[in-house]
C-alpha cells in the first residue's frame, strides 16, 4: 500500500484563505486583521444546526441549558484549557452578529478570536473556518457545538495523542446487540458489535493532514459526515480513543432534559467537594 502524502498545494489553500478571510463581510463581524496571529492548538467549533427535531423555531445550539445557551456548554471547556490557544466558530451567516454580542461578549470567551460564516453544509462550514487558520497552527480539534457536557479533559487527551498519532477521534464502544433492518422493518441479520464504536468529538489532527483530507474530499466530491471520515477517505489513518458517555449530542428535548440531569449532578459533585 503506497504511503499517504501529506502535502498541501498551498496555492490552493492561499487563494481560498483570501477568498474566505478577506471578505468584506467576513472582515466586517470577525474584526479580522491583515496578519495571522501565531497559534499553536486552534479549537474549531460548527454550530450551524436549525433545530428541526426539536420542534421549535430557536436554533438548538442557543437554547438555556441550566441558564446558559447549549453553545456557551460546549465552548466553555475550551475558553478553559491552558492548551486552546483560539477558537473558532462557524454558525450560519445570519447570526454572526448576534452571536459575537450574545455569546462572545456576553459570556467573555477572550479566545473566541473568529466567528466566521458556515456554509450550507457541516464540512463547507469548517472549510471555511480552516481558511482562516494560521499557518504556524499544529493542532486542530473540531467539537460539535451541540456537545455542551465535553469536559477539559477529554479535549486534552484528544489533543496529546493527536500530537502523537496524527488524527484522533473520540468515541465510546457499543453496548447493545446490533442488528440490520431492511426499510419494511424486517431484520436482515444481527451484527457483531466486536469494533464497533460511536463516533464523538471532540477529534483532533495535526494541521497538514486536516488540510491534505478537506483538499482531498474537494477534489473528489465527497462529504462525510465527520472529519475523521474525511482523513479515512484521503487514506490516512485515525485512531479511536476511549471518549465519555455523557458527552451527548443534543438533538431532541429528551437530549436536553438527560443533559440538564446530569448538569444537576456535576454541579452537586462539586458543591460537595467544595465542602469538604
Amino acid at each position: 500500500m503506497a504511503k499517504p502524502k501529506f502535502n498541501v498545494h498551498k496555492s490552493k489553500i492561499n487563494a481560498h484563505k483570501a477568498r474566505i478571510c478577506h471578505s468584506p463581510f467576513v472582515s466586517q463581524v470577525c474584526g479580522m486583521k491583515t496578519k495571522f496571529n501565531v497559534h499553536k492548538t486552534v479549537a474549531i467549533i460548527p454550530a450551524g444546526g436549525t433545530g428541526r427535531r426539536m420542534g421549535g423555531s430557536i436554533s438548538k445550539q442557543y437554547l438555556l441549558l441550566s441558564g446558559k445557551p447549549v453553545l456557551v456548554r460546549a465552548l466553555q471547556p475550551f475558553q478553559d484549557s491552558p492548551l486552546i490557544d483560539e477558537i473558532m466558530l462557524a454558525v450560519p451567516e445570519e447570526d454572526v452578529a448576534q452571536v459575537r454580542e450574545n455569546i462572545v461578549e456576553r459570556y467573555f470567551l477572550s479566545k473566541l478570536n473568529r466567528v466566521v460564516a458556515g456554509g450550507k453544509e457541516r464540512q463547507d462550514s469548517i472549510r471555511n473556518a480552516l481558511a482562516c487558520i494560521a499557518d504556524e497552527t499544529e493542532i486542530i480539534v473540531i467539537h460539535d457545538g451541540v456537545r455542551p457536557l465535553v469536559t477539559t479533559e477529554l479535549i486534552e487527551m484528544a489533543i496529546e495523542r493527536a500530537g502523537k498519532l496524527g488524527a484522533v477521534a473520540t468515541g465510546i464502544g457499543i453496548r447493545d446487540t446490533v442488528k440490520r433492518v431492511d426499510k419494511t422493518g424486517k431484520i436482515e441479520e444481527t451484527v457483531l458489535r466486536d469494533g464497533l464504536w460511536l463516533t464523538q468529538t471532540p477529534q483532533a489532527f495535526k494541521r497538514d493532514i486536516l488540510l491534505a483530507a478537506y483538499r482531498v474530499a474537494e477534489e473528489t466530491g465527497f462529504y462525510g459526515t465527520d472529519d475523521a471520515s474525511l482523513v479515512e477517505k484521503a487514506g490516512i489513518p485515525v485512531w479511536m480513543i476511549p471518549g465519555d458517555r455523557e458527552n451527548l449530542k443534543v438533538t431532541t428535548q429528551e437530549d436536553m432534559m438527560i443533559c440538564a440531569r446530569i448538569l444537576q449532578y456535576r454541579e452537586k459533585d462539586l458543591s460537595d467537594i467544595r465542602r469538604i
